[in-house]
């Protein structure tokens, strides 16, 4: 009688078990990246390689889910190919990069091989922190905004370690195969998409899972921003789409020293919207854009990282500059309006070349 009843116990607790397990989702279908967008990477920087997602680490960059996600547990698990490799997990991120940067405003889940080192800044066990403009409170900080772990229970490469990331109502945990070491809480924005981080290092990711849990109806000022249909003109490894002489691909960065004349796209708009950011050149904001002209001088930092964003279409003409708007008029809608590339002028950095029309064949 008792074997019967603990048999009927262990049968009760293996259906709680499927019944939990049927509760997830995969995030990842294991054929292909449906329900996933290459951000700002090259074509060949993601790969379903055996039914596991293949990160080359170049560029530095960011695949990111279709769609937002607020309260959740996520499971995956993830190995790097080398040691030292560097890479990440963000939850409840941006739509689109950060000015100047390669990565989005979101929280990050730290994805570093043990090789790479610990200090007072960083561990390589499961660090987690804001970046970029969002916030978060560590459980167990050291006087910043990170949260390092209790303890450490990552495993060096090529051994594959399995996180559990608990995100509800701004509040973070994560476990490291199979116990909780980093906590966050008070997290903003607190609803958003989930990206897997390209850094320099090959890195695989595999069997990635998500439960969602009730929602905790946020804020708008808690939402992430939205994706609005940009798409991404440069890749980060090469100059594809583009013709100049002397042109760098640097990483995420375009750089220009040593350039002969103008960068510019293969493509050809009309009517679009187009937002890019530079550093550096002089006075003039450096681009030349269809039906607009040089956009000649603007008030802007010199020094620091800028954020441009023109719209052209229907006539009217908008320019913005770090979120301002510097200019809005009307432009001549006598006639359509001509397509022609974008071109960016020599002297400066570019990064996040983004833009938001039909192409014009």
């Amino acid at each position: 009688m008792k074997s019967r009843y603990l048999f009927f116990i262990g049968a009760l607790a293996c259906v709680g078990a499927i019944t939990a397990a049927e509760n997830f989702m995969p995030l990842f279908n294991g054929k292909n990246f449906d329900g996933w967008h290459n951000v700002n990477c090259g074509p060949k920087t993601w790969t379903v390689k055996e039914g596991m997602i293949h990160c080359t680490g170049k560029p530095i960059g960011e695949l990111r889910t279709t769609r937002m996600y607020e309260n959740f547990i996520l499971e995956l698990e993830w190995r790097h190919l080398k040691p030292r490799g560097n890479a990440g997990i963000f939850v409840w991120a941006d739509a689109y990069p950060a000015k100047g940067q390669p990565f989005h405003r979101g929280v990050e889940v730290q994805v570093l091989e043990n090789a790479y080192g610990n200090g007072g800044g960083h561990t390589t066990y499961g660090d987690i922190f804001p970046i970029h403009g969002a916030k978060m409170t560590p459980v167990n900080g050291r006087g910043g905004s990170r949260a390092f772990p209790t303890e450490d229970r990552s495993k060096p490469s090529p051994q594959w370690n399995h996180y559990r990331i608990v995100c509800n109502n701004g509040e973070i945990s994560l476990a490291v195969n199979g116990k909780v070491v980093t906590q966050g809480k008070a997290a903003r924005p607190r609803k958003g998409y989930i990206c897997l981080e390209s850094e320099g290092s090959p890195v695989q990711f595999r069997n990635l899972k998500i439960k969602e849990l009730p929602s905790t109806k946020p804020k708008p000022e808690e939402i992430a921003n939205p994706f609005t249909s940009f798409k991404n003109l440069y890749t980060g490894v090469d100059l594809s789409g583009w013709k100049g002489k002397g042109w760098k691909s640097s990483d995420w960065r375009l750089t220009s020293e040593g350039a002969k004349g103008k960068l510019v796209s293969t493509e050809k708009f009309s009517s679009y919207t187009f937002f890019a950011d530079w550093r550096g050149g002089g006075k003039a904001v450096p681009f030349k854009l269809p039906n607009v002209g040089e956009l000649g001088e603007l008030a802007f930092p010199a020094d620091k990282w800028n954020r441009v964003q023109v719209t052209c279409q229907n006539g009217l003409l908008r320019i913005e500059i770090n979120g301002e708007n510097v200019s809005k008029f009307h432009i001549d809608a006598s006639g359509p309006l001509k397509p022609g590339p974008i071109e960016l002028l020599p002297g400066a950095q570019f990064a996040n070349i983004f833009v938001r029309t039909k192409k014009i064949k």
